[in-house]
């Protein structure tokens, strides 16, 4: 009988991602395009009063299914500012990602070059590096997030539909939050299952279910912001 071919890295969403110290200078505080990409382009919000040479805080903050930077960037650019962490915002080739398509391609790619292009200007702190995302994106970051639990340490995931891992790696701490009147992705066909599966998989799983639709709640956000930076 013949052994199962394991499938390459990237396949299963492998970032291939190591923290390095950095080589270029800082970006100084605001919003600014990475440059990467002629289309789409990955965003970085800097906040102020970073202290140089000290490590921060970077969350990764993945849109929604036909969303974009802009309109994501309003769930977390505020607590970005008064927590002092670093957002990289990166935008899906398509109107959404790769994985909820067909499987991990150019998006892990792009979010690959983007995470380089941050860590060349920034220390990073390896005990808050965050995956974040509503919706598909709160999908896409659990997924991938899982994949590369090595260096991701949190994963928030607001109203995601679903959880494809083909690489479980690592053990991140996770906050999945949910509203109990979404009809767009129904609470008992998406969360509540994830919950249990994830727990049942050994990950210390923080749950928030609350009344309210297919959005995230500011209150909630701001519960995830404490759970990953506290």
């Amino acid at each position: 009988m013949s052994e199962a071919i394991p499938l390459p890295p990237e396949l299963t969403g492998r970032l291939g991602f190591v923290h390095r110290l950095p080589v270029a200078a800082p970006l100084p505080p605001g919003r600014h395009d990475l440059g990467l990409f002629d289309t789409r382009d990955a965003v970085l919000v800097v906040p102020e009063g970073l202290v140089p040479g000290r490590p921060v805080p970077l969350v990764v903050l993945f849109h929604g299914g036909g969303g974009s930077a802009t309109r994501i960037l309003p769930m977390l650019e505020a607590h970005a500012q008064a927590e002092r962490f670093l957002l990289l915002v990166p935008q899906s080739l398509l109107p959404t990602w790769d994985l909820v398509i067909g499987g991990h391609g150019p998006d892990r790619e792009r979010v690959s070059e983007a995470l380089a292009a941050v860590q060349a200007r920034f220390p990073l702190d390896p005990t808050r590096f965050v995956f974040a995302g509503h919706s598909d994106g709160g999908s896409y970051a659990l997924s991938l997030g899982l994949a590369n639990g090595d260096a991701v340490t949190h994963i928030i995931a607001s109203s995601a539909g679903f959880l494809s891992v083909h690489a479980q790696v690592g053990a991140p701490r996770i906050f999945v939050s949910h509203g109990t009147r979404d009809e767009q992705i129904p609470i008992a066909r998406s969360a509540r299952p994830h919950v249990a599966q994830l727990r049942a998989a050994g990950y210390a799983v923080t749950s928030v279910e609350y009344d309210g639709p297919h959005a995230h709640q500011p209150e909630i956000v701001a519960q995830a912001v404490a759970f990953a930076m506290g």
